[in-house]
């Protein structure tokens, strides 16, 4: 597939050398490599456990809990709906807090090492 787009201001025009494998396992050895994984691991896993459990939480009252979640709170409004609804509004507040923890920790991280493996470094 090709496109008539001139190329971006300040190339070339010619495509960077694909990276060999051995320069993708030197990247994959580094320590900012290790690093940036790492910034990753510590913020998506424990807010993926978080989540889940809240989710499984959901659920397991939804089955075992009837009259709890049968609650009302106000008019027909009862506790199963506004844990239900908690449910989206958490999913939008992870992916808001990841989107900020990528854009300030790893998108910068994740761009240098980008550019030393076009430059050949």
């Amino acid at each position: 597939m090709t496109t008539e787009a001139a190329p971006p201001p300040g190339t070339t025009g010619t495509p960077p050398a694909a990276p060999t494998a051995e320069q993708f396992g030197q990247v994959q050895r580094s320590a900012e490599f290790t690093e940036l994984r790492s910034s990753y691991r510590s913020f998506a896993f424990p807010l993926t456990v978080a989540f889940i459990a809240w989710y499984l939480l959901y659920v397991l009252l939804s089955s075992y809990a009837g009259g709890f979640m049968g609650t009302k709170l106000f008019g027909n409004i009862n506790v199963a709906l506004v844990l239900g609804l908690a449910q989206f509004a958490t999913t939008f507040l992870i992916a808001w807090l990841y989107s900020r923890h990528a854009a300030a920790k790893l998108d910068p991280k994740a761009a240098a090492i980008k550019a030393r493996m076009e430059a050949g470094e």
